[in-house]
């Protein structure tokens, strides 16, 4: 075994056999799930459908059904187990698959929505709530693989119950691929149309990236990485509600206290997702991949980022001042996490979903917080402009320009950047739409009048920018 194995072996020894708590922070813990939503939000089974490639696509997706539901079968067992024993409320179990893109390509057909139906006979065999992976990577180009999957997108997410779909059209090392900057606004308006019965829910399991990462464990934009291995555990933590609690402890108090507050609390937080993550590891026979720290969100009051911008002492979330506390709780967070674990990874920081987040509803609702400073918040925190309704009359052209202006922040940062916008069919400003669930209600904002057309129109590639070029 080399030196490199050796170090990887010694630090996962070294991390299992860590103890995990000691007692007064058992206490803390059982008072942290109780009282202030903690909780394990997903544990995420990432496979590998390499090899179940083949030229035949009926061969190909009886190789992936079987796959799937093979690495898989015991996934939701292991974590019910896992619940009851350590009393840790595990939310969801999901599975992320390779690129769906990646997989069809080698079979002769041009359809690819019977590869997202096996993907789906698959999730609901096993008993998963989400199946990620119904993805293309298309940040320098586009291959007649990427297309016919890009366009069976709609199709797929409408005729299907639990698949999630994202496409990557950025990164920092190739610059923004604008042809399909374009694609993917139509997209997303033709996903909403295909299921407007349902307020364009679709486009709620639809999701454009730049510089997406391969072992993020959340929906909708999970995928299982060609650099990870064949099975894989990653596990998302979330405890806005823990941080929100921590910080009435401190009111009045500097920031530099706030931050510390912040940190140690997610300290603690991911310690939690690690004792999860390595027991699920070792009972599913699978390598333990990552912890995702991230405080995501729910509808349910004290469950909200927003409101821990407003204890910090903002009237309203999206007020001036807002992406400033935003920066220092989402910085506050990855230091936290990365503390309490060599095994951070995935998003880790501070979601700002608005339907998923009921101070953002309020928010948003209230006219505080726009469509613009949104944006402006996505420069300092985990992700993007997610679930976001917008109206139904939004041009595709628009829908792209939102997409481009988030992916060259991503870009430009060096970050993941991400966008779940929702064309909501039949609605207007001021009007929501239901989803229900953790997908919440989403008020419809408005979106600027002036046109973009020309600009998308263009195509091309914006070039990656100097600070790409770092070897």
């Amino acid at each position: 075994m080399s030196a490199a194995g050796n170090g990887r072996q010694s630090r996962a020894q070294g991390e299992s056999a860590m103890p995990m708590f000691n007692q007064n922070e058992i206490l803390d813990t059982i008072h942290m799930i109780d009282q202030q939503h903690l909780d394990v939000r997903t544990i995420t089974m990432g496979v590998s459908l390499l090899d179940c490639c083949d030229p035949d696509p009926a061969v190909a997706c009886r190789k992936i059904y079987d796959k799937i539901v093979r690495s898989a079968k015991d996934l939701v067992r292991t974590g019910e187990e896992i619940e009851t024993e350590f009393g840790i409320p595990i939310v969801n179990k999901r599975i992320s698959v390779t690129p769906m893109a990646l997989v069809a390509g080698a079979s002769d057909t041009e359809d690819y929505l019977p590869f997202a139906q096996a993907m789906d006979r698959a999730a609901r065999e096993v008993g998963v709530n989400f199946i990620g992976g119904f993805s293309a990577l298309v940040q320098k180009g586009m291959t007649p693989a990427d297309r016919r999957l890009i366009a069976a997108i709609p199709r797929a997410l409408a005729q299907t119950e639990v698949v999630c779909a994202s496409v990557n059209v950025g990164s920092t090392k190739a610059g923004i691929n604008m042809d399909a900057v374009a694609l993917m606004g139509r997209t997303v308006k033709e996903t909403a149309a295909l299921t407007a019965h349902r307020g364009g829910y679709g486009c709620a399991k639809l999701v454009v990236f730049c510089n997406a990462v391969e072992d993020n464990p959340f929906m909708a934009g999970a995928f299982h990485g060609v650099g990870e291995g064949d099975r894989v555990i990653n596990v998302g933590v979330s405890g806005p509600g823990v941080v929100h609690h921590a910080l009435q402890a401190v009111k009045g108090q500097s920031l530099d206290v706030v931050a510390e507050t912040v940190k140690k609390t997610a300290f603690r937080v991911t310690r939690m997702g690690q004792l999860v993550a390595q027991e699920a590891s070792r009972r599913l026979g699978a390598a333990f991949g990552i912890v995702d720290l991230s405080l995501a969100p729910t509808p349910a009051v004290g469950d909200s980022v927003a409101r821990i911008l407003e204890e910090m002492g903002l009237e309203t979330c999206g007020t001036h001042g807002t992406t400033a506390a935003l920066a220092l709780l989402n910085d506050a967070v990855k230091k936290g996490g990365v503390m309490a674990s060599s095994s951070v990874g995935g998003l880790s920081g501070a979601f700002i979903p608005v339907s998923e987040d009921e101070g953002m509803i309020a928010a948003a609702e209230s006219g505080v917080l726009c469509l613009d400073k949104l944006e402006a918040m996505t420069c300092v925190c985990s992700v993007g402009l997610d679930m976001i309704a917008v109206p139904g009359d939004t041009p595709a052209e628009t829908l792209a320009a939102i997409i481009a202006d988030e992916a060259a922040i991503g870009m430009v940062n060096n970050k993941t950047t991400a966008v779940r916008l929702i064309p909501a069919p039949g609605k207007g400003v001021g009007e929501v739409v239901e989803f229900g669930g953790l997908l919440g209600t989403a008020p419809v904002m408005p979106v600027h009048p002036q046109g973009s057309a020309p600009f998308i129109a263009r195509g091309g590639r914006i070039p990656a920018p100097l600070q790409s070029l770092k070897n």
